[in-house]
């Protein structure tokens, strides 16, 4: 790795050169795929290790976003989905969540770029002592609009959508809206992002070509690129190499 290190620093120099800063995406969100395959393929160690790596790759995201002045970065973290998974590797997550909320207290990164942390999904179904991180987490960074990183935990982009079906319904049922009042705005001002922009890129690492219910709403319009590296291993070329398939496209708002 260290003779292809050079090698990879010219080629993000050679991609960089060639990014338009006008034309970078406000609205970048990651579907963070392949932390347990990583686990699998390094044979000795835990599915939590490759978690633990994988928040490593996050930090270094979201420097780069940072540097390229990506306003908006939304990550896909924790799906309702995975509660399905081994009882003690949902333990470890949580766990894992818990402490990196309650460090972004205290993470210089990010006060000093006015970093606002938000976490979207169904709060309610989290543990305690994760949703009290996540508030302190929130609360903490709460004043600053310059970035905002929306984590998506404990997040189904169906059930987001049925959720706010059943806010809607309620409103006409009471009797503050009709249903004819009902259009795109009133949904997106129910759904768990209310208020959000829709991301321009979506990207999925890991080789997988599909949203696995991420953003479903949202991503009608999104360009979608698909990384073949797992994440614990995307590097910062992977990176670049979505943004230039990015800029090299005609955005289309239909068919």
């Amino acid at each position: 790795m260290s003779i292809l290190k050079p090698v990879y620093k010219a080629y993000e120099w050679y991609i960089s050169r060639n990014l338009t800063p006008a034309n970078m995406p406000k609205h970048v969100a990651i579907i963070m795929d392949g932390n347990r395959r990583f686990s699998k393929i390094q044979g000795n160690i835990g599915a939590i290790e490759g978690h633990k790596r994988g928040v490593g790759t996050l930090e270094k995201f979201l420097d780069w976003c940072v540097d390229l002045e990506i306003e908006i970065v939304t990550v896909y973290a924790f799906s309702i989905e995975n509660f399905n998974r081994p009882e003690n590797e949902v333990r470890g997550l949580m766990n894992l969540f818990k402490e990196n909320f309650m460090g972004i207290a205290q993470n210089e990164k990010i006060h000093k770029n006015r970093v606002r942390i938000k976490a979207v999904g169904k709060m309610e179904i989290l543990p305690e002592d994760v949703r009290e991180a996540i508030e302190i987490a929130e609360e903490s960074t709460a004043a600053y609009d310059d970035r905002l990183v929306n984590i998506a935990i404990g997040y189904d982009g169906r059930l987001e959508i049925v959720d706010a079906i059943k806010k809607i319904a309620k409103e006409v049922g009471d009797g503050k809206m009709s249903i004819d009042e009902i259009d795109e705005k009133t949904v997106n001002e129910n759904l768990y992002t209310a208020g959000l922009e829709d991301p321009n890129l979506i990207i999925r690492t890991s080789g997988e070509e599909r949203l696995s219910g991420f953003l479903l709403w949202q991503s009608s319009y999104s360009e979608l690129y698909f990384c073949d590296s797992l994440w614990p291993e995307l590097r910062k070329v992977d990176f670049l190499r979505a943004l230039r398939s990015y800029q090299q496209r005609e955005r289309r708002f239909g068919i």
